[in-house]
C-alpha cells in the first residue's frame, strides 16, 4: 500500500471515529493537521468533503460488498474529480474492516428501550405427590435476558400453564402475521 493510501486510509478512519462512533476531537483541522500537513488547506478540504459524502451514502445505504463494488465504478467514472483505482481499493479495504463496527454502532445510537438479548425456555411435567392425585400437568418456563441502553443486563424469569402458552403462542401468530402483510 502507498503512501498516499495510507494516508486516505487514516482520514477514512478519522472520519469514521467522528461520525459514527463519537470522538468529535476528530476535526478537520485535526485531521488535516496529522494527515495532511504539507497540502493546502482547500484542497484538502475537498478531500475530507467527498470522502465523508461518500462514506455516508455507503452507510445509510449499509452496502453489502457487491453494492461498494458497484458504487465504486461509478465514482470512478465521474467527470468530475474521480476516485482512482488506489482510491477504491482504500475504500474497499476500510468498509471490510470497518461495515460491522459502523453498523453497529448506529444500531446502539437509536435505541432508546430496552432490548431483549437472549430467550431460555423448556416444558416441566409436574408428577404425582403422595398426598395428590393424578397432577400430570405441563408448565412452560420461560427466561428473557433483557439489556438496557445502560448495557445492564436483567432476567426475567415466569411459569405458564398449557392454557396461558396457547393464549402465548395464538398471540405472537397474529403478531407474525401482521408482520408478513405489512411487508409484502
Amino acid at each position: 500500500m502507498g503512501d498516499e493510501a495510507k494516508k486516505l486510509l487514516a482520514l477514512l478512519n478519522g472520519i469514521a471515529r467522528r461520525t459514527y462512533y463519537g470522538e468529535e476531537e476528530m476535526s478537520d483541522d485535526f485531521l488535516l493537521s496529522q494527515i495532511y500537513p504539507d497540502v493546502p488547506k482547500e484542497e484538502s478540504s475537498g478531500l475530507i468533503t467527498k470522502c465523508t459524502g461518500l462514506l455516508k451514502n455507503m452507510v445509510s445505504a449499509d452496502m453489502d460488498f457487491n453494492q461498494l463494488d458497484a458504487f465504486l465504478v461509478s465514482q470512478t467514472k465521474r467527470r468530475e474529480n474521480p476516485l482512482t483505482e488506489e482510491q477504491t481499493q482504500v475504500f474497499r479495504k476500510f468498509w471490510k474492516n470497518n461495515k460491522n463496527k459502523i453498523h453497529d454502532s448506529i444500531i446502539a445510537k437509536t435505541k432508546w428501550n430496552n432490548s431483549l438479548q437472549n430467550v431460555l425456555w423448556r416444558i416441566d411435567l409436574k408428577a404425582q405427590a403422595r398426598n395428590m392425585e393424578q397432577m400430570n400437568e405441563s408448565s412452560a418456563i420461560m427466561e428473557f435476558q433483557i439489556n438496557s441502553p445502560e448495557n445492564k443486563s436483567e432476567v426475567v424469569r415466569f411459569e405458564m400453564d398449557e392454557t396461558k402458552l396457547t393464549e402465548v403462542l395464538t398471540q405472537m401468530k397474529e403478531i407474525e402475521t401482521e408482520i408478513n402483510n405489512y411487508c409484502q
